[in-house]
């Protein structure tokens, strides 16, 4: 398998608000309008993919622990750009006895979560190549579904 780029950062943040001002007002990261997730979030993009930052409120939640909490979510990284190629990837890692955690289909991305040695989640990712993006950037936010391979 081979990573074409870091795609994204998820965050948890205690404030979606105060945390917009920041990435958008301060950084200049552009926000995608739209919606349909079935908790308070925002995508912030560049404009180089269709999502580099993605904030989820979490409110008060404790620092490190499982689940929900404040900081460091996830890292997804591009490694293809078909369902293809992602198959092959969750065959390498069963190879390698890498337990893949979960699978998600994104919409635009088609997605594999597995943890690193010291933990840290990292997605794996697809861009989905019948959908463009950029005519739709709000299908970023689309809900989550299942994906099965």
């Amino acid at each position: 398998m081979h990573t074409h780029y870091l795609g994204h950062i998820v965050f948890y943040v205690r404030d979606l608000k105060e945390s917009l001002e920041f990435y958008e007002k301060l950084l200049g990261l552009k926000r995608i309008e739209g919606g349909g997730l079935p908790f308070k979030a925002a995508a912030l993009t560049s404009g180089r993919t269709h999502h580099e930052l993605l904030l989820i409120e979490v409110g008060d939640a404790p620092g490190p622990q499982p689940g929900p909490r404040r900081g460091f979510y996830h890292a997804g990284f591009k490694i293809g750009d078909s369902l293809d190629e992602l198959k092959e990837a969750y065959h390498e890692l069963h190879s390698a006895g890498v337990q893949v955690k979960g699978m998600s289909d994104h919409t635009v991305s088609k997605s594999l979560y597995l943890h690193d040695p010291d933990g840290n989640e990292i997605e794996l990712y697809v861009d989905d190549p019948d959908l463009d993006w950029e005519d739709d950037p709000a299908a970023v936010l689309s809900p989550i579904k299942p994906l099965d391979l």
